[in-house]
């Protein structure tokens, strides 16, 4: 291994960066050490830890339930009182993911759950119930602008659609002249929301279009620009009422079945909540029914090939949830470090989310290659090690190593992390010969971290230099 050679590449890199690299095989050997102790923003490497430590706790086959149950009494097919659909935090709810299960076999599914209870009509609400988790939707820590955004939506007890809204995007004739924006997916007819700060941008400009909203009140404004040449385009953001949507979509659906209900949607925030007064403890609801989402073996892998940050999220909070409490971010951070620290990690851990899109929370590369090989010892290893996508063939590091043989591509599993002026790459270069079980059975298995934060350097540059890192590590 010329270890000089990596270091070369490392120190050419942009004088103004802060590198932090490590690299170690399963036998001991230190291949690179540089700046290893020194903790680094991750940005999406945060996921790593995420879906390890969650997979730790919970297992593979781990199923989110969410529950119909009622409160008051059925008297000659009426309820006299209120409807609920009890979250418990399931992210593929409505989920537009190959694996989640179609959402209106669901509401067919539940709607015979109330039929099958006997009830007609329901004199009260069908109340959207996402208290399994407490606390605000996303980070304290995250920008203001990401909030509004698709990958900014943040997690909830009653997730639905992964917490997006849809709007149809079309340009304007010329250069500064007003948008069309239709709204789309799911239908959020109580919304308010202003458009009058976009207008049609230069070409080349792209998609620069931000929403910004809050589940303080049921308003939105979108601002920015989109780009002249580009073609009619469905801009997902973030639905901060994804309990009051839900619950509004089963509403749709009951009364389409002859089910009416006398007072509507709601949920049980300050918006749309049910009046104080008929809110019931979750322990005294009548359950009549239940319904399972996907496995967590399957979220993971989408969340670290795809690196999705609302199932990070989800995952995360579903920690907190788990270890005994709702699952709020204080709750899930204490998990995940309880985690952790049972699996021996040693280095610099510093949680603020799931997703790593916070720029507070810090992972040290010796922190990171300590986890990567407590994970090679697990028993559900395999699962962890099939998330994690093969370089330049799957999800965000499809592009990476594209110079090198297939076969030398496939051997590197890793998760890529990156937003403004950071790019980190951690995870395993598999030996030429690998075991089904996750065993070497040639050669050794190399647990690695890169990580640049600070950099002023473009993203080809920053791609670049980590792509030699890594071909350099798989060189015999």
């Amino acid at each position: 291994m010329n270890t000089a050679l990596i270091m070369n590449t490392i120190l050419s890199f942009i004088i103004q960066s802060l590198i932090a690299a490590l690299a170690v095989s399963e036998y001991g050997d230190t291949l690179v050490n540089r700046n290893s102790g020194i903790p680094m923003v991750p940005a999406s490497n945060m996921k790593l830890i995420t879906t390890g430590t969650a997979l730790e706790s919970l297992g593979g086959g781990y199923r989110w339930e969410t529950g119909i149950a009622y409160s008051g009494k059925i008297e000659n097919g009426v309820l006299k009182g209120d409807l609920y659909i009890v979250g418990g935090a399931d992210p593929t709810l409505g989920a537009k993911l190959d694996f989640a299960e179609d959402f209106s076999l669901v509401l067919d599914r539940w709607t015979e759950m109330v039929r099958r209870a006997g009830i007609r009509k329901i004199e009260g609400f069908v109340v959207g119930d996402g208290r399994c988790m407490d606390g605000p939707m996303e980070d304290p820590t995250w920008l203001w602008e990401d909030l509004g955004t698709y990958y900014g939506a943040g997690a909830s007890g009653l997730s639905f659609y992964e917490n997006r809204k849809t709007f149809r995007v079309t340009p304007g004739n010329s250069v500064g002249s007003a948008l069309t924006i239709e709204d789309g997916y799911p239908a959020t007819p109580w919304m308010e929301y202003d458009f009058s700060a976009c207008s049609t941008g230069k070409k080349g400009t792209g998609d620069k279009l931000y929403l910004f909203t809050s589940d303080l009140a049921p308003v939105g404004r979108m601002r920015g620009t989109f780009a002249l040449e580009k073609k009619p385009k469905d801009v997902e953001c973030s639905n901060k009422f994804p309990e009051y949507t839900c619950a509004s979509e089963l509403l749709g659906r009951l009364e389409s079945a002859g089910i009416r209900c006398t007072e509507g949607a709601a949920d049980l925030g300050p918006v749309f909540g049910l009046p104080r007064e008929r809110v019931v403890p979750a322990s005294e609801l009548t359950h009549i029914g239940s319904t399972s989402g996907a496995t967590l073996a399957k979220v993971i892998r989408e969340t670290n090939v795809e690196s999705d940050n609302f199932l990070a999220e989800m995952l995360f909070r579903t920690m907190g949830m788990s270890s005994g409490g709702y699952g709020s971010i204080e709750e899930s951070r204490r998990a995940v470090r309880d985690r952790l620290e049972k699996m021996g990690v040693e280095g610099t851990v510093v949680i603020r989310d799931g997703s790593g899109l916070s720029r507070t929370g810090y992972i040290s590369p010796s922190a990171m290659c300590s986890f990567l090989k407590r994970m090679y010892t697990c028993a559900d290893f395999p699962v962890f090690l099939n998330s994690l996508p093969i370089a330049g063939l799957e999800g965000t590091v499809s592009m990476r190593l594209r110079e090198l043989p297939e076969r030398q591509r496939m051997r590197v599993r890793m998760k890529s992390g990156s937003m403004e002026g950071v790019r980190c790459y951690s995870g395993y270069i598999l030996p030429e010969e690998f075991g089904k079980n996750g065993d070497t059975a040639k050669g050794a298995l190399i647990f690695f971290s890169y990580m640049v934060n600070n950099s002023t350097e473009s993203s080809a540059a920053m791609n670049a230099a980590a792509d030699e890192f890594i071909a350099e590590l798989l060189r015999k």
